[in-house]
């Protein structure tokens, strides 16, 4: 339940003084029922502190792409977001950031770099935009060692299938590097959302190796479908089956087993910090699918492992 604008009671700023240390235990009670000592969360969000300060904002307004009042859990400084982290047990994360306009992608792209070199437990994460110095900025990226992209389609508002970003779809395709993907029409439909861009995209270059975000919210189904078919894609589980969720974008329990039978390409994904809800919410929701301890092995540490070498 939500609770001040900083977040729910409970939370990692609220509850008392001690909030974070029961959290802290929370999360390990969960790991250690999975017999896991880390956590790997592919899909968080670090980035300038500026543009982070603007996406609160828009969070903080309730911005159409958000259309509801969402608050903003871990709202701290960069340092402390990273030792929250740490103290979950998340060995590795992600710094997901995205440009919104052309001429952004270069120097979000320097600052994830430099992110990535003092924060060893960072997977480096860069971005793109469909302007015309889309493939040179990823290449750019990947030359300074990039091992995951984040593409947002409803914030940048491009077609994935612009002829502007064949090279990039190309570059990372044949340097076998995952990018998570915004491509779900939740919370609200953008122009170039839903499964079919993608259907499209794969067709042209079934190698690559998607990261499809929020299991393709709210057209759930049809992206297991393009999961189904293509064994280089996979699925994160951001804010998926929360009760926040729920209440706008149920999961179909119909679909659960098909979820569990794509258990080796499912990973964790929990948007941290712009959550409205406390990092263990994000866990107990996975841990309420009833797919059980094997399955949720795999997607909170295993199969990220497996993916990026750990």
């Amino acid at each position: 339940m939500p609770g001040t604008p900083h977040g729910p009671i409970g939370a990692a700023d609220g509850g008392g003084p001690d909030g974070p240390a029961r959290e802290h235990a929370e999360v390990a009670a969960f790991r250690a029922s999975l017999g896991l000592e880390h956590l790997i969360d592919v899909h968080t969000h670090f980035m300038p502190q500026r543009v982070l300060s603007k996406v609160w904002a828009y969070f903080d307004t309730a911005g159409p792409l958000v259309a509801r009042p969402w608050p903003i859990t871990y709202r701290h400084e960069e340092e402390q977001r990273v030792e929250i982290l740490r103290g979950f047990g998340v060995r590795a994360f992600t710094s997901m950031l995205y440009p919104h306009r052309p001429g952004m992608a270069r120097w979000l792209n320097d600052w994830a770099a430099d992110f990535a070199a003092r924060t060893p437990d960072c997977l480096h994460t860069a971005t793109f935009f469909a302007e015309p110095d889309a493939a040179g900025d990823v290449r750019r990226a990947l030359d300074q060692g990039a091992r995951v992209f984040k593409c947002h389609l409803q914030v940048g508002g491009f077609d994935p299938n612009d002829p502007i970003l064949e090279k990039v779809w190309g570059l990372v395709a044949d340097a076998g590097v995952p990018v998570v993907i915004h491509c779900g029409s939740g919370p609200v439909p953008g122009a170039h959302t839903g499964p079919g861009p993608i259907g499209r995209l794969l067709a042209r270059h079934p190698r690559l190796r998607l990261v499809i975000a929020h299991l393709g919210l709210p057209e759930y189904t049809e992206f297991l479908d393009l999961a189904e078919r293509h064994e280089a894609i996979m699925l994160d589980t951001t804010m998926a089956f929360t009760p926040f969720t729920e209440t706008m974008a149920p999961f179909p329990r119909a679909a659960l087993p098909r979820l569990e039978r794509l258990g080796d390409r499912v990973l964790l994904g929990t948007d941290f910090p712009n959550i409205p809800y406390p990092y263990i919410d994000a866990l107990r929701a996975l841990e309420g699918t009833g797919l059980g301890t094997e399955w949720l092995r795999a997607v909170c540490h295993d199969n990220a492992a497996r993916l990026f070498g750990l």
